[in-house]
């Protein structure tokens, strides 16, 4: 070897031996367990929810019938089809003349011209992508009717497969009248296959007019409420144990135009005196799922409600002006909040108890508006204020969110969001470090990772969870946070927004990589962070530590978004663990991996245990991976 080469090889050693080394040593996480540094939000972690991607309508609400009021488009009754048998020959058209209500004053008018009991005339409804049936299930539906005469007879209903046109389970409705009148009926099926390829069916045997309005069809629901949601997504919520529920969103509240925007008043009450509205995502909103509902949503899971209230701007760039302009929509939130919390002495608590509630809902948080930073009147600043004089004056205690810095009233919270890339969000985990502890709380209303469609991949997962142990770390100042949008139907059609936390069909649904993140994060939280201090690592190495006082126990969470695994050596101080702890760990093999509906466990936490653990013990978070280590005190 000659002089040159000397020197060239001992300059290349001295620029990779530095790296090679930071490789192979691990870092070191110190953690103080005797020194609590600051209160864990209890409502830290919870949901956001609105009416995108088919959520409600479609998703949540169990509600299986389409269009089930029979709202046209031009001269189209959209997701109904004429039925005709044999030599049946049947009309439909909307008269706008007759309906059963005061708000669904207008009805579907079928014109049977021919038909016998071979050869049956009516409409079929193909519900949202499908209708799920299952084995051995009883489902209930009814409809509000009126026929020209008694001698139209009675109604056939069945459920059919799209297959082959087999009833699945039939029944009648005898009895109608020249009068409206609700009708109820049940459908029970046998010993079937699941399956989603399935239509609803009504149909009369003889000639005549039906007039029609308000066909439902329930599968059994969550905890057996009448008009409920879907038990599968109802479980998978509750298994992320949400402090509490924003609702009813986003754009959703707002909606484009002020008359679209969500009206509460006209969501309460009999689904028949609901008139229903266009939702800001291009498709009409049952509001079936209504604000009770919302309510009894909460009581259900055993969440606080976040109740957000019209502020006076709507999407598109239409606003109502601070003063005596705005002040009937301050009075329809001041209604609001008496029909939430009013014992039945007052006016709107008595409706409240009259709608089958007599028990008013407790109601710590309230927020005003929606992203009303894209308001270019710069009226938020004035409407809020006004609202928040008169919340105050008759709620002093209601916590109230704004959702824009303003400047002439101090909120006491305000409403941040948050849509990013993975690497923005591994960049920016120190965002609230420096926050002012003495200025207004902090609610991240919405924000996500958006990598991956419909739902997360696991780059997005790991964006997500590098995202989270900043909240918690800084849990002190951030009240509560929630990923949004929370659900998607994943058919053609269905997404209105990628990148969403739970995807479902008519039949199935599936957690996202980041739905088992979220699952995480929640279930392993602790009341109080602990001093703690991180040396060495990289750029993708992201850790959070919370103590149960209660159970003496910690949490500690990890995330190594690099594509090598990272060792830590992990050293307690203070107190005495036990040797032996939990380890609940989420990995793939790439950023790429996510789960789906045909594989909806692909990426999914892993439970085993970790052992000599002690005062100090030696990790090594393997590439790609997300855990949570848990210990109990001695």
């Amino acid at each position: 070897m000659n002089q040159k080469t000397f020197v060239l090889l001992i300059a290349i050693m001295a620029v990779m031996l530095p790296a090679a080394l930071a490789q192979v040593q691990p870092v070191v996480l110190t953690i103080h367990v005797d020194k609590p540094v600051s209160k864990v939000s209890p409502t830290l972690y919870g949901l956001m929810t609105e009416e995108i991607n088919y959520s409600y309508d479609g998703g949540l609400y169990a509600e299986m019938v389409r269009n089930r009021t029979f709202r046209a488009r031009r001269r189209d009754v959209p997701y109904w089809l004429l039925v005709e048998d044999g030599n049946a020959q049947v009309k439909m058209e909307i008269d706008q003349q007759t309906g059963p209500s005061e708000a669904l004053n207008y009805s579907l008018r079928l014109e049977a011209t021919q038909a016998d009991a071979e050869n049956q005339a009516g409409v079929l409804n193909g519900g949202y992508w499908g209708m799920p049936l299952k084995p051995n299930t009883i489902y209930k539906g009814s409809f509000y009717a009126k026929a020209d005469s008694d001698a139209l007879g009675a109604v056939n209903i069945e459920l059919v497969t799209d297959a082959d046109g087999q009833a699945l389970a039939s029944t009648t409705v005898s009895g109608l009248t020249t009068a409206w009148k609700q009708y109820h009926f049940s459908l029970k099926t046998g010993a079937i296959q699941p399956s989603s390829a399935n239509h609803l069916v009504l149909t009369v045997k003889h000639a005549g007019t039906l007039w029609l309005n308000l066909v439902s069809l329930f599968p059994p629901a969550y905890l057996d409420r009448d008009n409920g949601n879907r038990i599968d997504l109802m479980q998978k919520l509750a298994a992320m144990h949400p402090a509490f529920l924003r609702f009813p969103g986003g754009n959703y509240l707002e909606g484009d135009h002020i008359p679209e925007r969500y009206e509460w008043k006209k969501t309460i009450g009999p689904q028949v005196d609901r008139p229903t509205h266009p939702s800001p995502w291009r498709y009409n909103s049952s509001d079936g799922l209504g604000l009770l509902e919302f309510l009894e949503w909460c009581e259900d899971l055993k969440m606080q409600p976040v109740l957000a209230v019209y502020g006076g701007y709507s999407m598109a760039q239409e606003h109502v002006n601070p003063g005596p302009d705005l002040d009937p929509y301050v009075q329809d939130t001041l209604d609001e909040l008496e029909y939430v919390t009013g014992g039945t002495e007052t006016k709107w608590g008595a409706v409240r108890a009259q709608n089958g509630h007599p028990e008013p809902f407790r109601l710590t948080y309230v927020e005003i508006g929606n992203e009303d930073f894209f308001d270019r009147s710069g009226s938020y600043d004035g409407r809020y204020a006004q609202f928040y004089k008169a919340i105050k004056a008759k709620y002093a205690d209601l916590q109230l969110i704004a959702t824009m810095p303003v400047k002439s009233i101090r909120p006491d919270v305000i409403d941040d969001h948050y849509y990013r890339r993975a690497t923005e969000f591994f960049r920016d985990t120190a965002h609230y470090d420096k926050t002012d502890r003495h200025g207004p709380k902090i609610f991240v209303g919405e924000w996500a990772t958006r990598e991956g469609s419909p739902t997360p991949n696991f780059g997005a997962t790991l964006g997500d969870a590098a995202w989270m142990t900043g909240l918690e770390r800084n849990s002190d100042i951030i009240v509560m946070a929630a990923y949004a949008p929370l659900l998607v139907n994943v058919n053609p059609g269905g997404m209105q927004w990628e990148t969403d936390l739970i995807g479902y069909d008519a039949l199935r649904s599936y957690g996202s990589p980041s739905y088992y993140a979220q699952v995480m994060f929640s279930t392993y939280l602790g009341d109080e962070t602990l001093d703690s201090k991180l040396e060495g690592g990289g750029p993708k190495l992201f850790y959070s530590v919370t103590k149960d006082t209660k159970k003496n126990r910690l949490y500690l969470k990890l995330v190594n978004a690099a594509s090598t695994p990272q060792s830590i050596n992990v050293k307690f101080a203070g107190a005495t663990l036990a040797n032996r702890g939990k380890l609940v760990m989420l990995r793939a093999h790439g950023t790429q991996a996510t789960n789906t509906l045909e594989e909806p466990t692909n990426i999914v936490p892993r439970e085993s245990t970790l052992r000599n653990i002690g005062s100090e013990f030696h990790y090594t978070a393997p590439a790609y991976s997300i855990q949570v280590i848990q210990i109990d005190g001695r």
